[in-house]
């Protein structure tokens, strides 16, 4: 987008935006009911079968240009997708993370890396799903990760853990983020980290170990450990020593498709529940007759509207190449709200019923929950609005 495009000529969309793309998603979600999703939780399984159909209709390759074999959709599209897999009831933490990490490798790659690898992740004969950035001991103070990789030839040598690794286990690439150049090193703590696009299937038992990590939800997330593993210089993307900024470039983009899940997830508890106290009848009356039950579902409702507003302005400024990172961060932090609020009316709607698993309210209640803690906590958003946005001093 030309960087001539003013605040003032960008226009935020009303109403069912991309009606084609959200029927679609729809027709694609109606075939994976809640027992797929608890049969997978009851074996820790990954859901091929969904990723294949959402793969096969184009939308895991939706950010990707038409010259590489994608459909070259804009953001917002994107969001749509994510939205509407949650509000279906479906989940998409499987695959997400594809649209957000091609986004490092179609803006910093090299071209030759760009024509290697994004046809192949637009057909999906290849994925990249595993984003290997957080760890065990720094968490988000990413500056001060430990994983080292260290040239050597014509390749790096890496040694570090990561940790909540999601899909490793499931994706052919994976991106790394690692320290090429000592923190004690450096004139700033940014500079210094690398980004690497590493080859599963090549490293692992070769230096590289994947180990999976039980947890509330089925996101089939992992510890990784690196002893050696050995990556080709040519995968590293970019320049060396500015993978940090890198990675930031991308966390935009990845806050505000990850919000657009969680008005899904809103959404959905808010059909839910209202589904439910209308037709549940206690003392010969529906529950939803009750203010109790009543106000919570309501107020979650408005919090959910209030945010999708903010989410589609987000949306719409990163597509004008405008500075987008106030309303991203903020969008993010209301529609976790939303939709945890919307989560904890529909569970206590349903009683005793909301802890029953054929009813799904207790699985999409701990999916949405993550939304509070990743991709960042509420506790840093509203960090970034004290420091940033209000101008009081940095807190941390």
């Amino acid at each position: 987008m030309s960087a001539a495009v003013k605040l003032e000529d960008v226009r935020v969309t009303l109403g069912e935006d991309f009606p084609e793309i959200r029927a679609s998603v729809r027709r694609i979600c109606a075939n994976f009911p809640g027992a797929y999703w608890r049969d997978l939780e009851t074996h820790g399984a990954y859901p091929a079968e969904f990723v294949k159909a959402l793969t096969e209709a184009g939308y895991l390759a939706a950010l990707i240009p038409e010259e590489y074999g994608g459909t070259g959709l804009p953001l917002r599209a994107a969001a749509v997708i994510l939205e509407e897999i949650h509000a279906s009831g479906c989940n998409a933490g499987a695959c997400h993370a594809q649209m957000y990490i091609m986004g490092t490798l179609l803006r910093h790659g090299s071209a030759d890396q760009k024509a290697r690898y994004l046809p192949p992740i637009a057909r999906g004969k290849l994925r990249l799903q595993a984003f290997a950035v957080t760890e065990p001991t720094t968490g988000t103070d990413t500056t001060k990760l430990k994983t080292r990789a260290v040239r050597d030839g014509d390749h790096y040598v890496i040694h570090g853990q990561k940790v909540w690794t999601s899909r490793a286990l499931h994706s052919d690439l994976m991106l790394l983020l690692a320290r090429t150049t000592p923190l004690d090193q450096v004139k700033k703590k940014t500079e210094g980290l690398s980004v690497f696009l590493l080859d599963i299937g090549a490293c692992r038992g070769k230096g590289l170990e994947i180990k999976p990590l039980a947890a509330m939800v089925n996101h089939n997330t992992t510890e990784v450990f690196f002893d050696g593993a050995r990556v080709p210089a040519e995968n590293l993307i970019g320049e060396e020593g500015k993978g940090f900024r890198y990675i930031l470039d991308g966390i935009n983009a990845e806050r505000i498709l990850v919000s657009s899940e969680a008005i899904g997830d809103a959404r959905w508890f808010t059909k839910t529940a209202v589904a439910y106290a209308k037709q549940r009848i206690v003392f010969d009356r529906p529950i939803g007759q009750n203010q109790g039950i009543q106000f919570p579902i309501a107020r979650a409702h408005a919090e959910t509207e209030a945010a999708d507003l903010l989410l589609r302005k987000a949306a719409a400024l990163f597509e004008a190449g405008l500075p987008c990172g106030d309303d991203a961060n903020m969008a993010k932090m209301l529609a976790a709200d939303a939709s945890w609020h919307a989560g904890e009316a529909c569970m206590q709607t349903h009683g005793g019923f909301g802890y029953a698993r054929e009813y799904d309210v207790e699985r999409k209640w701990r999916e949405t929950r993550l939304l509070q803690i990743a991709p960042i906590s509420t506790n840093l958003v509203l960090a970034y609005i004290g420091e940033h946005i209000l101008g009081m001093p940095r807190s941390y």
